[in-house]
């Protein structure tokens, strides 16, 4: 299925030098060519926009029109109805003399989805120099826990071991340190019920492939963390939205999607259960928990309805004053419940390390695809995880970050009461990362906001990132910026929103 390309934030870093004899707009046609000529800009390349490589090539927009408008005159280039330049085929093939593949068709032939404009934005500006990042679900470098890692990996560098393939369900050491690990949230997990992963997107898309027909349902959350990937809907599947109060899921709304998707399917002569999508402890976006008596009546309703449940817990362990009511899985007496974890929020994102746990005809499925895409999760960083569990680094690792991490909230908190208490509202959170943050006043477009702290270097997440139909809102997360970057971030984005409120009718 064809899709439209993509305006893509540049990641160029060149410029041109002005202390060359060449004139400037003949250094940036020269650089073009060469793009063009090598094939990293092939035909049907959507050049980024005449301000933003600008802006990268640190010249005058009149500078690189000149050299754009020359490029274009032999060619090379071209405008397209509906705007945009582009790379052209006649110009390709003038360079070449031969037929060669439009990659950029190609790319948009795929049949998995692309990411959102913002979110490939995101992804992008996050490593800028000098950007702060407001909204990055992930602890700053100096809450990692290097010293330890280093450890680790320097007493690991004796075990040659750590090289070799490592059996499908990955490796045994690490399994039997997290059946362990698990227990202290309630859940009894063998080593055969678990399933590691490269992580948490990783078991997504297996399950998304492995165990669910094209057509299935996923129901989950309103807002959510699901609907800024593209996991579930490239594999054919439809996301129903369902939505939240302050205990967590509206259970009677569940219920009658429930009873809907089930009579649509066996109209259709499908008789697969629906599956439900949720993050009961410190929900991403949110930041919301699901008290212990909806959980209790989730598992209730699950079992009347049959469906399956897909926990995903990436958060569990980042309570800030006392934990979350047990998990799903730990009231799970029927397989019911696929439980997700991940060291990627509470250790580090660079491991790329998860689990999954369910029963076991569902973990060795799982296993066999993801010895067809990866053959494993790097042994590595299984053996040194195995170890961070056994040798009791986890456990002295959390009750190090929770003081940080309330600091951080507390701090954040105290900016918003300051600069946004007029303005917006927003949630108080008992863990994880999010704050989730509505603007009251009106009106305000959160699209324009996100692209003009953007151009101030303040990252923020929309909130249509996780509803399509949310205008309001924004996800802050205190867990990556410093303090200062925190403070001048949140001042520079109540400017930014005070602008807007001001110049628009």
């Amino acid at each position: 299925m064809g899709r439209s390309p993509v305006d893509r934030s540049s990641s160029i870093s060149w410029k041109p030098d002005p202390a060359l004899d060449l004139p400037m707009y003949r250094q940036i046609e020269a650089y073009i060519r060469q793009k063009i000529a090598t094939g990293e800009w092939s035909a049907g390349y959507r050049l980024p926009s005449q301000r933003t490589l600008a802006a990268a090539m640190g010249v005058n927009r009149s500078t690189l029109v000149t050299a754009l408008d020359n490029l274009a005159a032999t060619g090379m280039i071209e405008g397209r109805h509906g705007g945009g330049t582009y790379v052209s085929g006649s110009g390709w093939h003038s360079l070449a003399h031969t037929s060669l593949p439009n990659w950029s068709e190609a790319a948009q032939e795929g049949w998995y989805y692309p990411n959102l404009p913002e979110i490939q934005q995101i992804n992008q500006a996050e490593f800028r120099p000098g950007i702060i990042r407001l909204g990055t679900g992930e602890l700053a470098p100096e809450l990692m826990p290097s010293a330890a890692f280093n450890e680790i990996l320097q007493n690991l560098s004796s075990r040659t071991r750590t090289l070799n393939y490592i059996e499908p369900q990955g490796s045994l050491e690490l399994r039997e340190a997290l059946a362990l690990h698990l227990q202290t949230s309630g859940i009894q997990a063998s080593p055969d019920s678990i399933l590691i992963v490269s992580g948490s997107l990783q078991a997504l898309h297996l399950i998304s492939v492995g165990l669910l027909p094209r057509g299935s349902a996923v129901l989950l959350e309103k807002p959510s963390y699901l609907y800024s990937i593209h996991a579930f809907q490239s594999a054919g599947l439809k996301l129903n939205g369902i939505p939240m109060n302050e205990e967590g899921l509206d259970l009677e709304y569940l219920d009658r999607a429930i009873q809907t998707v089930k009579r649509v399917r066996s109209e259709n002569g499908d008789e697969s259960f629906p599956l439900l999508y949720t993050i009961p402890s410190f929900h991403n976006p949110t930041g919301g928990v699901m008290s212990r008596e909806r959980r209790e009546q989730l598992m209730s309703l699950a079992r009347i309805s049959g469906i399956s449940i897909l926990e995903d817990a990436a958060y569990q362990e980042l309570w800030l004053e006392h934990p979350p009511p047990p998990s799903l899985k730990a009231n799970d007496l029927e397989g019911r419940v696929l439980h997700m974890g991940t060291l990627s929020k509470a250790v580090s994102p660079g491991l790329r390390l998860g689990w999954l746990v369910g029963p076991v005809p569902v973990i060795r499925r799982l296993a066999d695809i993801k010895m067809q895409t990866d053959y494993g999760t790097s042994s590595l960083a299984q053996e040194a995880a195995a170890s961070w569990f056994s040798d009791g680094h986890h456990a002295s690792h959390m009750e190090q970050l929770r003081p940080e991490l309330r600091k951080r909230k507390a701090f954040m908190l105290t900016l918003l009461q300051q600069h946004f208490h007029d303005i917006a509202d927003w949630t108080t959170p008992e863990g994880g990362f999010y704050i989730w943050l509505r603007f009251s006043a009106e009106p305000l477009s959160i699209r324009r906001l996100f692209h003009d702290c953007l151009e101030e270097d303040v990252l923020i997440h929309p909130g249509y990132l996780y509803d399509r139909l949310d205008a309001k809102h924004i996800r802050l997360s205190y867990a990556y910026a410093s303090l200062d970057e925190m403070e001048r971030g949140l001042i520079l984005l109540a400017q930014a929103a005070r602008r807007l409120l001001l110049n628009q009718p």
